[in-house]
């Protein structure tokens, strides 16, 4: 891209004596032809290596047992499963053995 040097707006092809030269809207005109070359670079994509653990997103509590294996730690998650003017679901599930349940307290 080209630039005008006394006001700094980009220069844009104009008919000037029936050639083409890059001008500006404040009046400047580029006499000189210049050879505009357009290049294209793609770099190389990095490879994506998946994660081989899992890691668990949601918050964990130390006050549930888990009913398999007695476990006293569990990552706990809501949803709303029944209608919207009754209380959410809560799920957990153990740290050590990952079983899941719910809890209706």
């Amino acid at each position: 891209m080209m630039f005008c040097p006394k006001c700094g707006s980009i220069l844009g092809p104009k008919k000037v004596g029936g050639k083409t030269v890059m001008g500006c809207s404040c009046g400047y005109i580029n006499r000189k032809p210049e050879k505009l070359e357009i290049k294209e670079v793609i770099k190389d994509k990095e490879e994506i290596v998946p994660v081989e653990e899992e890691v668990e997103v949601h918050p964990l509590t130390d006050d549930a047992e888990c009913p398999k294996c007695g476990h006293t730690k569990a990552y706990y998650w809501e949803v709303q499963t029944r209608a919207s003017d009754e209380p959410a679901t809560k799920f957990l599930k153990c740290e050590k053995c990952k079983h899941i349940w719910r809890d209706y307290k």
